[in-house]
């Protein structure tokens, strides 16, 4: 009888995959610790931990330092945040493109992708800023990576492919180029006009949006290639 039916079962608020969720919550978390520290020991730790490109100049090299105090800030800087804000902007933007690209890649492959992404955005900004004493801070430039191979890998691609297999979009695609057009449009935008974050002390620079940007671009073909796959799907390129 109808009134004995079961009702569909709800659906869950929150679709990302819990490696999405979790990463979000780490970032939040580290930002939570920070500001809530007496004042010398939160600017202790952007200290030791943001990006700054002075620490890859000469005399930094001539000083001999571990290689792990050179390494680190290239990881760590993206857990670090200046504000609120700063951090809710990020999070957003992950949650909405990090999904798709959890849900291809797996967490594991995820994770390293956004860190490989994360590391581009700081050389591209080392590249552009050799030198400068200037700390970078922020998760923008790994999320611009995800937002790359995002857009590789939305849905249409291939309507025939088993679910989750289509083909990446092809880097020289159509809505490929446009999408990268206007992402560096922006961005340039923001570098020659001062709309946006770049060169100010603690937040992410446009150089390293760029970075991340072109790093996921390019590298969510060979990732793809290192995922699980389904017995007789298609090799991306």
């Amino acid at each position: 009888m109808a009134f004995l039916q079961s009702h569909p079962p709800r659906q869950p608020i929150f679709r990302a995959p819990p490696v999405v969720l979790g990463l979000i919550g780490i970032l939040a978390a580290a930002h939570l610790v920070r500001v809530n520290m007496p004042g010398v020991l939160a600017d202790a730790i952007v200290t030791q931990f943001a990006f700054f490109p002075e620490r890859y100049g000469h005399a930094f090299l001539a000083s001999r330092q571990p290689i792990w105090a050179s390494a680190i800030p290239f990881l760590s800087y993206m857990a670090l945040h200046a504000s609120w804000t700063h951090l809710v902007i990020n999070c957003l933007w992950l949650l909405a493109f990090g999904p798709i690209v959890a849900r291809r890649f797996g967490s594991v492959l995820f994770l390293a992708f956004f860190l490989v992404c994360g590391v581009a955005g700081a050389l591209t900004y080392l590249a552009f800023n050799w030198a400068s004493p200037d700390p970078v801070i922020g998760a923008s430039g790994a999320i611009a990576g995800l937002m790359a191979a995002g857009m590789r890998m939305l849905p249409g691609q291939a309507p025939w492919a088993h679910p989750g297999e289509a083909p990446l979009a092809p880097v020289f695609s159509r809505q490929i180029l446009m999408f990268t057009g206007l992402w560096t449009a922006i961005n340039l935008l923001t570098a020659f006009t001062g709309l946006g974050m770049g060169g100010e002390s603690g937040l992410i620079a446009w150089q390293a949006h760029l970075g991340g940007f072109a790093a996921g671009l390019l590298l969510s073909g060979p990732f793809d290639r290192l995922r699980p796959r389904v017995v007789g799907a298609p090799l991306d390129s």
